[in-house]
């Protein structure tokens, strides 16, 4: 909560903002929500998912469709972990695709997370692919040639059938355990046929209010973290 209400505190008047999806993403939704009811905040935004565009729209956020031309002055988003060069593994909550499509129109991506998302390196936590279903076998093959080990997620109400995208694409975790060169294995990742999508998110992140002792940090690439307090907008 302590991360969100830091990143709230940079929407601006007049922005659109991307909105992201997941356990730490879900607060800074509700808190924006606060600001636009209470305060008058005229902001616009488009969601990576459609538990997240629920969500906004119950707290009266004014949404955005997708359009051409559409940027984002800021989008705020989760991470399953992230390095000291904000080097990013997301996609646990299924919403991959739609997160790398609106972190990649964004002017500013700004990552919201606790201390248990920061690592040393990329890897421990199972790397998401949105795979198109009649690829599932040739993709499992690839991956498991790169030594991903994979396996389809499957739905958490129903344990018996695979877990689907809000794209309808099912979800490949692969468990590389450590990835020494991310840059290099998304390289590997990237041509196989099938594959719409990996949760490796590169180069994209601007900054991260990540929580530390129960204080909030600014972390950006190439950077020592500084305390939240000294910035009350984008750096």
């Amino acid at each position: 909560m302590l991360a969100a209400r830091t990143a709230v505190g940079w929407v601006r008047e007049g922005m659109v903002v991307g909105l992201g999806t997941g356990s730490t993403a879900a607060p800074f939704i509700r808190l924006l929500g606060q600001r636009v009811r209470d305060e008058g905040l005229r902001i616009q935004a488009t969601a990576t998912s459609r538990a997240s565009d629920e969500l906004a729209r119950e707290v009266g956020i004014p949404l955005l469709e997708p359009r051409r031309g559409l940027r984002f002055d800021l989008t705020v988003d989760g991470a399953d972990e992230l390095d000291a060069q904000l080097r990013l593994i997301k996609g646990g909550g299924g919403a991959l695709l739609r997160e790398k499509v609106i972190a990649t129109a964004s002017d500013y991506l700004l990552i919201v997370a606790d201390s248990t998302k920061a690592v040393r390196q990329l890897g421990h936590f199972p790397l998401p692919l949105e795979v198109v279903p009649f690829a599932l076998p040739w993709v499992l093959d690839a991956v498991a040639d790169l030594g991903g080990a994979p396996v389809l997620r499957m739905s958490k109400d129903n344990p018996t059938e695979p877990a689907r995208s809000d794209q309808s694409n099912l979800l490949v975790d692969c468990h590389f355990q450590a990835i020494a060169d991310p840059a290099a294995l998304a390289a590997e990742l990237l041509p196989i046929p099938g594959m719409v999508e990996h949760g490796l998110f590169l180069g994209l992140a601007s900054s991260a209010v990540v929580v530390l002792g129960g204080q909030a940090q600014v972390w950006r690439p190439g950077q020592n973290p500084a305390p939240a307090a000294r910035f009350t907008a984008l750096p």
